[in-house]
């Protein structure tokens, strides 16, 4: 499984970016997808999840408390590719966005619950 990310860039505090991951190669029907972040000197931490399950058409998704309501997470299962609309940003957003990918439900914090990671993409937020 490879996974690309995009999306990210330079906004202003106040603005928008939408992330995008795309997986290829073999992935299975029940998978979770989901976003980590890291800031200079600190770990890499959770930002959001969501799974999915193919045959029960089910998903659920999962964020941080410091994003939970200006982050949407989604993925759109035909191309294989999640999303993350980051609104209302802050400066303490800013950080290198990571996605990843765990062959494993539920959502989980832990980075060492997914197996396969993006190379991670910038996202800087000025005051």
């Amino acid at each position: 499984v490879q996974l690309q990310a995009s999306g990210g860039g330079l906004v202003q505090a106040g603005g928008s970016l939408r992330l995008s991951c795309a997986a290829s190669g073999r992935t299975s029907s029940t998978y979770v997808m989901a976003w980590f972040r890291q800031a200079p000197g600190e770990e890499r931490t959770f930002v959001a999840g969501i799974s999915w399950d193919l045959y029960r058409q089910y998903s659920k998704s999962q964020y941080s408390d410091s994003v939970k309501g200006r982050f949407t997470i989604s993925r759109d299962n035909a191309k294989n590719t999640m999303y993350l609309q980051m609104n209302s940003l802050k400066p303490e957003d800013t950080a290198l966005y990571s996605c990843a990918l765990s062959t494993s439900p539920p959502v989980s914090t832990l980075r060492d619950r997914y197996r396969y990671w993006g190379q991670g993409t910038q996202v800087t937020v000025s005051s």
